[in-house]
């Protein structure tokens, strides 16, 4: 059994999946920002599984240079591994006309391009290594355009179109991906995203229940065991996963309703 590296390691989704590998006997590696989080998440896998071999390497996802770098490390350390899940990602709602191009510029980085930055690096290791699976965090804004999430949702657009076109390229190498779209999940980045989610667009993404982020990291490794590309937890998601194209008027009717009566 080779190792599973994990992006967003210190919190939500990412952390909750290092826990899983863990405890199915992975040698663990996990990658996140600030290196104090990071080492107390790491504490706390090995807290649930004990004698489990854990390693954090403290890196921006956004910066190419220095995440390719810590991934070679990583690998010269453990090998090349059999899983990847790239969870790193930041929610920043709020209208266009308020936000600033940094705050679109930040989440097209760290929510595409750190996951493309990752995968790339993995790539040729893990093709060499006999292949693997991989894991990419989409979301349901990745489905149709939601009011509130101009920067937001096109880095999910973006990360969507890479998921389809990997699928059939990574096949090739012997990496199977799974895609997953998880509902509003209970984790310290959905408390950040509230802080600046515009109350229109509260209302609207309301409705699709609290997931916690140990459910939804369950859902994407069973998805990735089962070699499915598509993981969309809930009754909500996979409407929208199957329905998306036949219902996505009556959405924007929706939303248009919503948007006319909070700023009546």
């Amino acid at each position: 059994m080779r190792a599973a590296f994990v992006t967003g390691g210190s919190s939500g989704i990412g952390l909750a999946a290092a826990k899983l590998l863990a405890k199915r006997g992975h040698v663990v590696v996990m990658f996140a920002r600030d290196a104090g989080k990071l080492t107390q998440a790491a504490n706390g896998v090995r807290a649930e599984t004990p004698g489990a071999e854990v390693h954090v390497f403290s890196v921006d996802v956004s910066d190419k240079s220095a995440l390719a770098a810590v991934v070679e490390a990583a690998i010269a350390k453990v090998g090349a591994p059999e899983i990847a899940i790239a969870s790193a990602g930041i929610a920043e709602p709020g209208l266009f006309r308020e936000q600033s191009l940094e705050a679109h510029e930040t989440q097209m980085a760290v929510n595409y391009f750190g996951t493309l930055y990752f995968l790339h690096a993995l790539r040729g290791p893990m093709a060499a290594a006999g292949g693997g699976k991989v894991g990419v965090i989409a979301s349901g804004a990745a489905f149709f355009g939601i009011y509130g999430y101009g920067a937001y949702a096109p880095s999910k657009f973006a990360l969507r179109g890479l998921a389809e076109v990997l699928r059939l390229e990574l096949e090739e190498d012997g990496i199977g991906l799974t895609l997953s779209y998880p509902p509003d999940t209970d984790t310290p980045q959905l408390v950040a995203e509230k802080r600046t989610k515009p109350m229109a667009t509260q209302k609207i993404t309301e409705g699709g229940g609290l997931w916690s982020a140990e459910a939804v990291a369950a859902s994407l490794l069973d998805g990735m065991d089962a070699g499915r590309f598509v993981d969309a937890p809930g009754a909500q998601m996979k409407a929208l996963n199957r329905l998306t194209s036949l219902i996505a008027p009556l959405l924007r009717w929706h939303q248009a309703r919503i948007i006319r009566k909070v700023n009546r």
